[in-house]
């Protein structure tokens, strides 16, 4: 029998069943699509982060508290910068333009009925500069103001409308933490960035945000290099300023590109792990396509005895049924890869979601190898049956 006929003989089988055909496709229409799913949200999530880092600037600089491993863990930990840190970092000024220290905290909002929760963040006058963001309405607070520890703030666009409710904000007072601040301005659409919302945010002045959480502690700085050509330069530059003060365990220095590069490490242990998970779908459709084929060589031992009897080779039942393993998983995998791509565009409405060829070529060539792996053993099995006593089974 040639393999075009092991192909139609194979396909009559499986349509003769197809509830169980339906049944045994389902473990692996799972795993495909859950590979293709998690594998786009993975990387739509690692495009999105590789956007949004490169969107704040390449002449961006940061400084951390304690030693960061270049994995992002902490090696030692420190919560040793202050303000004063900042204008350190600013006379060393060679191939540095600006920067800005960084309070960062959570507190309770208020505006007549309306309450919620947001981020507050403490920074100086000059971080609109740093990070070439303006104010879409009003203005940014002056160095004076944050000097004098004003109660005054500038809002994002979500805490404006969700807050506020619409209307011209400029001049409202706002409760945060219980204290009265005046609204200056409203800062430019920012957008979100893994899952955190930047517009979700109360910018204070510096002095001010340390009172309201009873300490001087920056949480970072932010450095702005003269140009991009210059970073590794401002780089040094800061280690050597900062140097003088600190020891190397005190504080870390990352430029985009290392910070850019930490993150996609991050993302791709956790796609890696994603897949990881998703293939362990794929492993159980393929042990139930298994399962399934050991009972299908039991309920057609007498039909295996018969074509065994009319001449059959022990190679024409292998392929066979080889063939209707592999037909399972192919179709199988056929399905999953249309709805796993449904579903990756589906959740790119609440969550970044990039479907990518290699993605989808893998999760078919798993379940292809599926297939053949769980259909070697039942179709050895059959094909050692001996003709006399298959005949003989009731």
């Amino acid at each position: 029998m040639n393999l075009l006929e092991s192909f139609r003989v194979s396909f009559e089988a499986l349509i003769a069943n197809k509830m169980r055909s339906v049944l045994t496709m389902l473990g692996v229409i799972i795993g495909v699509m859950a590979v293709i799913l998690l594998i786009s949200m993975g990387q739509g999530v690692k495009s999105d982060v590789t956007s949004q880092i490169s969107g704040l600037g390449s002449n961006l600089l940061f400084v951390f508290p304690g030693r960061l491993e270049t994995g992002g863990q902490h090696a030692s930990m420190s919560r040793k910068l202050v303000p004063a840190d900042v204008d350190l970092i600013k006379r060393g000024n060679t191939f540095i333009e600006n920067a800005s220290g960084m309070i960062e905290t959570t507190a309770e909002a208020k505006f007549r009925n309306r309450t919620r929760r947001i981020t507050v963040a403490g920074t100086s006058a000059d971080y609109s500069e740093v990070f070439d963001r303006a104010t879409q309405e009003g203005r940014f607070f002056t160095e004076s103001q944050e000097q004098a520890g004003r109660r005054v703030c500038v809002l994002g666009m979500t805490v404006a409308d969700d807050l506020l409710g619409g209307g011209d904000p400029i001049g409202k007072r706002i409760t945060i933490n219980g204290q009265k601040y005046l609204v200056l301005g409203v800062l430019e659409e920012k957008g979100r960035f893994m899952g955190q919302d930047f517009d979700d945010v109360a910018y204070i002045p510096l002095s001010t945000a340390a009172t309201m959480v009873g300490s001087d502690k920056l949480t970072n700085i932010v450095v702005k290099a003269k140009d991009s050509s210059h970073v590794a330069e401002a780089q040094d530059e800061i280690k050597r300023v900062m140097g003088k003060k600190y020891t190397s365990d005190d504080f870390t220095v990352f430029t985009q590109g290392e910070t850019l590069s930490m993150m996609e490490d991050i993302l791709r242990i956790m796609t890696l792990m994603l897949v990881g998970i998703a293939s362990i779908s794929l492993l159980v459709g393929g042990i139930g396509i298994m399962n399934i084929m050991l009972v299908s060589v039991t309920e057609r031992t007498r039909e295996i005895g018969i074509r065994k009897a009319v001449g059959a080779r022990t190679y024409d039942i292998m392929v066979q049924f080889i063939i209707e393993a592999v037909l399972l998983s192919l179709l199988g995998g056929a399905i999953g890869i249309l709805l796993g791509i449904a579903g990756a565009q589906l959740a790119n409405n609440w969550l970044p979601a990039e479907i990518t060829t290699w993605s989808v070529l893998l999760s078919f060539g798993f379940a292809a190898a599926v297939g053949i792996f769980s259909g070697v053993y039942p179709a050895y099995k059959a094909s050692r049956l001996d003709p006399i006593d298959a005949l003989r089974y009731e």
